[in-house]
Parts: structure tokens; C-alpha cells; sequence
């Protein structure tokens, strides 16, 4: 982005941030503390410890409530935590806690009980399987690398790339950094590893391609999930039907699922607020029977189950049965399925939340299931085909029957959930086609609705569920998923240690030798099952994963496109105030993805249209590597031209779990609300500067006549930095109309500035003739001299998915009775 600081700058005009500085990815040169030899990359992480704070935005979200920094500031008193750790059941543990319904049913369809060896073995496999992934890697580690409360792979990334430069799209500007939820932390002088890695990751292209499919292959699985989860839950569930019923035989198993499914997909239009509450407790019963039932079991069939506890029996165990046994691992490693969820939802919860609820609650109550079911296989090894329904005591099923139906719906609404979550964070970081987005809750800003993908999960749930038509080939399914996603956040926490916590090597390596070995092992024994169904969640993700990674390749080729075309300052100098043409009363918003330098599409308007708005604001809607933006620190405001231009640029930054609900009228309002603070807070720092130059040439020509004199009073003062520190007495007052009061007396004008006057009438003449939109219908080609892979992707591919998608009126909320729309071509 240098050439645009550069061609900006070189006009008449020196334009400026609302704080008075220069163009953001051309901050001026620092001194680096410490550091003689100026290394550019630990230059440019400590030179913040030296940075004066300053005010880049202005509060122009009026639609929130005043001061609210973002919806993560949790109460940390122990009834609070506890009230979550609750509700965390319902959300969070879900999948794995319907696990117990088909894991052993899996296991021993590979391995067949001959002796007591097969029961404990398997029952030792599960145990610490629990223990060692989910309970020590995620409660204790992957937790802990959140990124202000969010989890998931692209809270990861995000995360990621705040220390690194490696987002493709290269539209990363200096003031990004100062959003306070940024929070970098500075690395220590001795730990060059991390500086090295982030320079490796900055200027080496292949590994940010690399790391973006990465993180595009854990997103695609998990949308895999939100197809096998369903299907799978919900079969076991209702799989408990054939024993009891005369004739429910499979037709009638796939039927009912079916109907089941369909009825869970109908209802996601109308969101999960309105039951959301009865989730925690119907988990919570449902746990509740789980440890039960388990604890009857011990005590009533063999309760020398607890010799599992023995790891040796894992060794047995393989001894005996060696490659069914490794076989089995695939079945096995269902009973931690959803154990990405622990991550993955943790923005609606807090860490310690989490961390209580699976210690003390879902960790207990899974071990006694699986120990009272090892217990019943130990006396009734013929009942392993069922064994879940077998183990409940008589005269309990049809109540363990609609818990468990309960349950799996529930653990399939979590999945579905998750899948739109991915999906939206998706399209907020550019990976992910435009798609209508339905919110389904005014006070949970999480809980949203894409009808598209709802429709697409609920056609392939009904395929699996009648093409498969049996859980065990859907848990071989369900298998690779898991292991993938798993994976996946295995490397990327792995590069949080090394990049960002700065870990200790031994315990950095330490980390993926031990996780990754144990989550390689599982992947092995359930790849080994490609021919058995293994195949559908690998065809699923790499659907997915072509979509995501097409659309952000033609993205990130498009925005290169406008940066090489946009317009330079000189030319549009030489037009003059009028730009070549005839200003007419009224506000142009030209919507555009730069966010520095003006458009090429700005021209194609001036060519083809007779006249252009008295006003032009170029607005950029961006979304930054954060979970929130704060909302006082939303918009930036910059003057493109000298004032008589009347053009101006407003960065709108969103983070990618913000949700934007505002409607045109809202947006104008609170754009213009925001531009005659941005005006007024310029004037204000004309003044200033120019007396603190004068104060400068007095206290000078002072110490000149009299150099025993010590400074008066003020003069200190005056000379910080132009509003140095005053984010914080701001924050709650930047939406009031007098912030003048913010300045010293001393330094106020006693006459209004008569240009501030004649450009505020000049835009309320404006707003009284009303808003036009103004938007570029863009097409992208591949350039002939291209290779013939790129002409396809671009020209077919990326083409067809930029016609089916929603245009940009739709998604920026638009009126189409204000759009005025021209086309153009980008060559790529």
C-alpha cells in the first residue's frame, strides 16, 4: 500500500485522520526503545510502548448503548460463573453428551466380546481418550488461546493475524491497531523466536496461503459436522424403538428420522431464544441419568469395571485383537465428538465456565456411563449391537427414550448453530459468498438464521440418514470430521504458543508431539474406513473448501485490481473543485472495499453521469481481525481533497462476530451526526496547532530575553501531543455535541471559524436534497495472457458466485429507490 500513502500525499492537499496524523500504512519514522540496531520487526512491535494514545474515531453507533465496550465484559462473581457453567450444558456439551448412545454400539461392531480383556480394553481407550483430549487439551490449554472471549479456528486466525501480517487481503491500516480490543501483547527482548516466525509468516506468501487453508479446512469440517451430527444423534436416538416396538424394522428407523429431522430444520427460522431456555435443563436431567443409570449398573452387574482405570489394558487390549482393535480406535474416538465445541462456543460463555461444567459435571457423568455399559457387557456381551437401551433398568426406557430423543435434538441444534456461525465469520473475513443473514433474536446478537445453508444442511442430513441407513457407516463419517477439526486447532494453537505467548520451546513442542501424536493415530484408524463412509465428510469439506478458498482467491485478485486502478490526487487536482462536471445539492455515497485512495469507479460515475453530488463520502465497509469493535471506535473519518472539494472517506470497521442491523435511515443519520463531529473536531485542531505555535515563538522569544526564567504555567501543557490521553475522558462523552468543552480555554477561537460555518451549511444543504447510493456493479475477468486454470476459476467459478449471491444493495442494506449503479470490468 505504500504507492497509495505516496499518491495521496504528493497533492497540494495534505490530508489527515481525524487525530491530525498522516495516512495510516505510512506512519512517519520511530525511535526504537532500546534497540540500537533498529530491527524492523521487533522495532515495529516495541515502538508502541513509545506511541502517544490517540482519538481515531468518533461514536457514531447511537443505535447502542452509550460506553458499551463489547458484550465479553463477564461478571466474574461465583454465582455468575456458575449460572453459566449451567448453561453451558445445553450449548456446549450437547453432542458429546449423546455420544454414550453409539460409541460402544460402534466399537464392538469391529471387535467381538470373547473375553473380559475386550470390555476393559475398549472401556480403558474411552476413559482416557476423555481425559487426555478434551478435559487436558481443551480445558486446559486450547481454552486459554482465546481471542478476547471468542473461540474457534477463526478466532484463531484472527488472532493470528493481528500479529502477523498474513490476511491476503491487504487492507490493513496503522489506526486498526489502536481499537482497544486489539490488546497486543509486546514480545521480550530475549525471545527472537517469535519475531522470526512472524517475519517468515509476513514475507512468505506460500505459508499465509498455506495457513488460510488450513484454517478453511478445520471450517469446512465443522460444517461437515453440522451435517453428520444431526444425522447420526438422532438415528441412535430413535434406534432404541426397534427392541421395544413389534415390526420397527429399518424402513421405519429411517422414516422416523427423517420426519424428525425435517420437523429440527423447519423451526430454525423462528431461532432458539424462545427455547434456548429449556436446553440447560433438559441436559442437565439428562446427564443426571447418564451418571445414574451408570452408577446402577456398576453396583448391580460387576463393579470390578474400575480395573480400566489400568492403561495396561489398553496394551491388552491391542495384544489380542492387533488390527481390529486399531479398527476400533475409529469408534472409539466418538465418544469425544463435540469436544470442539468447548472452544468453539466459548464467546457466549466465559473460560471458567466451561472449565467447571466439563470437571465437575459432563467429565463425572461420562465416565459412569461408559463404566456402568462396560459393566452390563461384562455379564450381557450378546447386547452390544444396543447396548445403551439394554442397560436401562426396566420400567425406565420410554422416560430415557424422550430424554434422549430430547437430547439429541438439542446436540443437533448446537451443531446447526455452530454451522451458521462459521458460515457468517466466514463472509465477514472474506471466504464465504454473500448470503441473507436473518437475525432471530433482538437481545442475542449469536443467534442467526441463513436460510441457504439451513436448506443445503437439512437435504444432505436426509441423504446421509437414507442412503447410509445405519449409524455405524455415519460414525465412520463422523470420525474423520472430528480428527480434522481437531487437527487443526492442534497447529494453529501450537503457532499461538510460539508467536504469541512466546511458551517455552520444550513445552511448545511438547504440545503438538503429544496431542498431535495421539490425534494422528486416530486419524490412521478412521481413514482406514474411506470405503465405509469415510469418504462423505472429506467430499462434504472439500466442497466447501474449494467455495471458501475461490471466493477469497477472486476477492483478494479484485482488490488488487482497484488498488492498481485507482485514481491519482494529481488528476483529480487538476479537475478543480467541480471535478470536471456539475455539483449538485446532495449526499453521494460511494460505497468501495479501499480504504485508501480513491476508486476507479468514482471515475466511470463522472463519466457517465451529468452531474455529481455537492457532497462525496467514500465509504468502506471492512471488517478487522477482532470479535468486536467497540462502538465508539467504529468509523474513521478522513478529507481526501482541500475543502472546497467537499470529499471525504469514512472506514466503517466491523469485527467479524459484529452483527450490522441498522437500516439506511439509521446510517445516515448517524453518518452525518459522525461528519459534522469530524468537521468541527478539525477546526478545533487548526486552532490548537496554531497556538501552540504561537505559545512555542513566545516561550522562545522569552528564554531568548531572560534565559533564567523558568517556563510559566500552561506551557508544559500546551506542549503534549494534540489530544494526548484523552481517549479515556472521551469515551463516554464522544457522542455529545459540545467535546470543545474537552480543550483548553486557552487555546478556543473567540470567533467561529467562518469556513468550519460555510462547509457545515454547505452540508445540511445537502442532507435536505437527500442521499444517493452509488455502487459499481464490478465484473471479473482473468486477463487473456493467463494461465488456463486461473481463467477458469475466475471466469466461470468466481464468476457464477458472485451472480448468485447477494449483490451489494442487499447486503449494505441499500434503498433501491436511491441506487444509482454503473458497471465495470476488472481485469485480473
Amino acid at each position: 500500500m505504500e504507492e497509495e500513502g505516496i499518491e495521496e500525499s504528493s497533492g497540494v492537499f495534505e490530508s489527515r485522520w481525524v487525530d491530525g496524523s498522516e495516512v495510516d500504512s505510512e506512519s512517519p519514522p520511530w525511535s526504537v526503545v532500546g534497540d540500537s540496531e533498529g530491527r524492523e520487526g521487533y522495532g515495529s512491535v516495541r515502538r508502541r510502548l513509545v506511541k502517544p494514545k490517540r482519538v481515531d474515531s468518533l461514536d457514531v453507533e447511537a443505535m447502542e448503548i452509550a460506553g458499551s465496550h463489547g458484550h465479553h465484559n463477564k461478571d466474574a462473581s461465583t454465582w455468575r460463573i456458575l449460572a453459566l457453567a449451567f448453561q453451558t450444558l445445553g450449548v456446549v456439551y450437547g453432542d458429546m453428551g449423546t455420544s454414550p448412545l453409539y460409541v460402544f454400539s460402534d466399537v464392538f461392531s469391529k471387535v467381538q466380546i470373547k473375553s473380559d480383556i475386550d470390555v476393559l480394553g475398549a472401556l480403558s481407550l474411552v476413559m482416557y481418550t476423555i481425559a487426555l483430549i478434551p478435559l487436558t487439551k481443551y480445558v486446559f490449554v486450547v481454552l486459554k488461546a482465546n481471542d478476547n472471549g471468542e473461540g474457534g479456528t477463526f478466532a484463531l486466525y484472527s488472532l493470528i493475524c493481528r500479529y502477523a501480517k498474513v490476511n491476503l487481503l491487504p487492507n490493513h491500516q496503522q489506526a486498526d491497531e489502536h481499537i482497544s480490543s486489539f490488546k497486543l501483547k509486546l514480545p521480550t527482548p530475549e525471545l527472537e523466536r517469535a519475531l522470526n516466525i512472524k517475519e517468515q509468516l509476513e514475507h512468505n506468501s506460500s505459508l499465509k496461503t498455506l495457513l488460510l487453508l488450513l484454517v478453511l479446512m478445520g471450517t469446512s469440517m465443522i460444517i461437515g459436522d453440522g451435517i453428520l451430527t444431526p444425522a447420526i444423534s438422532v438415528m441412535s436416538a430413535v434406534s432404541g424403538l426397534q427392541g421395544e416396538i413389534p415390526g420397527f424394522d429399518t424402513n421405519a428407523l429411517v422414516i422416523v428420522s427423517i420426519v424428525i429431522l425435517v420437523g429440527l430444520f423447519s423451526i430454525q427460522k423462528f431461532g432458539t431464544s424462545k427455547v434456548g431456555l429449556t436446553f440447560a435443563p433438559a441436559l442437565a436431567l439428562w446427564f443426571f441419568s447418564l451418571g445414574s443409570i451408570g452408577i446402577y449398573n456398576i453396583f448391580k452387574h460387576d463393579i470390578t469395571v474400575v480395573r480400566a482405570f489400568n492403561p495396561a489394558y489398553i496394551f491388552y487390549f491391542f495384544k489380542k485383537n492387533t488390527s481390529k482393535a486399531w479398527s476400533a480406535l475409529g469408534g472409539c474416538v466418538l465418544c469425544i465428538t463435540g469436544a470442539e465445541a468447548m472452544f468453539a462456543d466459548l464467546g457466549h460463555f466465559s473460560v471458567p465456565s466451561i472449565q467447571i461444567a466439563f470437571t465437575f459435571v459432563v467429565f463425572p457423568c461420562l465416565l459412569l456411563a461408559y463404566m456402568g455399559q462396560a459393566a452390563y457387557l461384562m455379564k450381557n456381551p450378546d447386547s452390544a449391537s444396543r447396548i445403551f437401551y439394554d442397560s436401562v433398568p426396566d420400567g425406565f426406557f420410554w422416560p430415557i427414550f424422550v430424554i434422549a430423543t430430547v437430547a439429541a435434538v438439542i446436540a443437533s441444534q448446537a451443531m446447526i448453530s455452530a454451522s451458521f456461525s462459521c458460515v457468517k465469520q466466514s463472509m465477514s473475513l472474506g471466504c464465504f459468498p454473500r448470503l441473507k443473514i436473518i437475525h432471530t433474536s433482538r437481545r442475542l446478537m449469536g443467534q442467526i438464521y441463513i436460510p441457504v445453508i439451513n436448506y443445503f444442511l437439512m437435504i444432505m442430513c436426509i441423504g446421509v440418514v437414507a442412503t447410509f441407513r445405519s449409524t455405524t457407516d455415519i460414525a465412520n463419517a463422523y470420525g474423520i470430521a472430528e480428527v480434522g477439526v481437531m487437527m487443526v486447532s492442534t497447529t494453529l494453537v501450537t503457532l499461538v504458543m510460539l508467536l504469541i505467548w512466546q511458551t517455552n520451546l520444550f513445552l511448545a513442542i511438547c504440545f503438538p508431539l503429544v496431542f498431535g501424536t495421539i490425534e494422528l493415530i486416530y486419524l490412521s484408524a478412521v481413514l482406514s474406513k474411506i470405503m465405509e463412509g469415510g469418504w462423505l465428510p472429506l467430499a462434504f469439506a472439500s466442497c466447501f473448501l474449494c467455495v471458501m478458498y475461490t471466493w477469497n482467491y477472486g476477492s483478494v485478485l479484485k482488490y488488487q485490481s482497484e488498488v492498481r486502478g485507482k485514481i491519482s490526487m494529481d488528476f483529480v487536482n487538476e479537475l478543480g473543485s467541480t471535478l470536471g462536471t456539475v455539483r449538485t445539492p446532495g449526499i453521494g455515497l460511494l460505497y468501495s472495499e479501499l480504504v485508501q485512495g480513491i476508486p476507479s469507479i468514482f471515475g466511470q460515475f463522472l463519466l457517465d453521469l451529468p452531474a455529481i453530488h455537492s457532497t462525496i463520502v467514500f465509504v468502506c465497509i471492512k471488517y478487522v481481525p477482532v470479535p468486536v469493535v467497540p462502538q465508539e471506535e467504529r468509523f474513521l473519518f478522513r478529507r481526501i481533497c482541500p475543502k472546497d472539494y467537499h470529499m471525504f472517506r469514512c472506514v466503517a470497521r466491523y469485527g467479524y462476530k459484529d452483527v450490522r442491523k441498522e437500516d439506511h435511515h439509521a446510517f445516515e443519520q448517524l453518518l452525518v451526526a459522525s461528519l459534522e463531529k469530524f468537521l468541527r473536531r478539525e477546526a478545533q485542531e487548526l486552532v490548537l496547532e496554531s497556538n501552540l505555535i504561537e505559545e512555542e515563538l513566545d516561550s522562545i522569544s522569552v528564554r531568548s530575553r531572560d534565559s533564567g526564567v523558568q517556563d510559566g504555567d500552561g506551557i508544559g501543557e500546551l506542549r503534549v501531543p494534540l489530544l494526548h490521553d484523552q481517549r479515556s475522558e472521551e469515551a463516554g462523552t464522544s457522542t455529545s455535541e459540545g467535546p470543545i468543552s474537552a480543550l483548553p480555554p486557552s487555546v478556543m477561537s473567540t470567533d467561529e471559524d467562518p469556513s468550519l460555518e460555510y462547509e457545515l451549511s454547505a452540508l445540511r444543504e445537502a442532507i435536505d436534497s437527500g442521499f444517493t447510493y452509488l455502487l459499481g456493479h464490478g465484473d471479473v475477468r482473468a486477463k487473456k495472457n493467463s494461465w488456463f486454470v486461473k481463467k477458469l476459476v475466475i471466469n466461470y467459478f468466481y464468476a457464477f458466485m458472485r451472480r448468485n449471491c447477494r449483490g451489494g444493495a442487499a447486503t449494505m442494506s441499500v434503498p433501491h429507490m436511491n441506487i444509482i449503479q454503473v458497471g465495470m470490468t476488472y481485469m485480473v
